[in-house]
């Protein structure tokens, strides 16, 4: 393939991965500094903005630099793609992320960081945080700048498995990686048949407000203490819920694959969106 891509390869992924640590350790003063004057959860809003903001500004310009026009899907343009993407969202946490991620042993110091993770989480600047702002800045940087530019240079599998991989890494934790990668899997496949951001930002959106809102009810859930039995309520509950949430995310995506051939050929355009320029329709 010869299209101009930002990222042209796994190693300038890896560079990408590399920049958000750099952002993430550079803007961590500004929260620490924030913390005693107005509270935890909104210091870490700030913080996360502006260590997520900080990267996506310089990689979309390095990406316009590199490929000359660079334009992002940000209209749906299916009501029932947005319904499944949301049910089989839900029936993968029930089904595979949450089964495998609580299957791996916890040590007590993570523990107690997810608890301390999820007191952030349960007010209205920690839920915009993790459900609104996590979902808009890691959409664009992991699908719209580096899945878009690995699907112009490796096959479609390669590009979404690689781009899915980093964002589980960028978690720093095996209990997230997991999570992170069935959804930035499923993202990703979205993204390839689509190219519509705002369907992988929907994905991120239900998978985060829902482990927020479980983390809200259930402090056992958030620091993982909870066996998956009792969280299902019960050994037979739990392995009927896991097979029925597996059926369901398997339906869906088989209907999604259906709805989003239709999409594909359908002639009416996406609204686009170009970072630092007004919004514009594509006609």
């Amino acid at each position: 393939m010869n299209l101009k891509a930002y990222p042209k390869s796994t190693l300038q992924s890896f560079g990408i991965v590399g920049l958000v640590f750099v952002a993430m350790i550079l803007f961590y003063p500004v929260q620490t500094a924030l913390n005693d004057s107005i509270g935890l959860s909104p210091s870490f809003l700030i913080y996360y903005t502006l260590a997520m903001g900080a990267p996506l500004l310089l990689l979309h310009f390095l990406k316009k630099k590199e490929e000359g026009t660079v334009k992002y899907l940000m209209k749906p343009k299916d009501s029932a793609v947005v319904l499944l993407l949301i049910v089989a969202t839900v029936a993968l946490q029930w089904g595979v992320t949450s089964p495998i991620g609580t299957s791996i042993p916890m040590p007590e110091m993570f523990k107690e960081m997810f608890r301390e993770m999820a007191e952030q989480m349960n007010n209205g600047y920690g839920l915009l945080a993790v459900a609104v702002m996590a979902p808009f800045f890691e959409e664009f940087i992991f699908r719209g700048v580096m899945l878009d530019g690995l699907l112009k240079r490796k096959s479609t599998w390669a590009a979404i498995l690689i781009s899915a991989a980093l964002f589980g890494l960028v978690h720093l934790n095996p209990w997230q990686f997991v999570a992170a990668m069935v959804i930035g899997t499923f993202a990703g496949w979205v993204y390839a048949r689509t190219r519509s951001l705002i369907y992988c930002m929907i994905i991120h959106f239900t998978n985060n407000f829902g482990a927020s809102v479980v983390m809200y009810f259930n402090e056992d859930a958030a620091s993982m203490d909870a066996e998956l039995q009792e969280m299902y309520g019960g050994v037979t509950n739990m392995y009927i819920i896991i097979a029925a949430s597996i059926i369901i995310a398997a339906v869906c995506i088989s209907m999604l694959n259906k709805r989003m051939k239709m999409e594909v050929a359908n002639d009416d355009p996406f609204q686009k969106v170009e970072i630092g320029n007004s919004a514009e329709l594509a006609n």
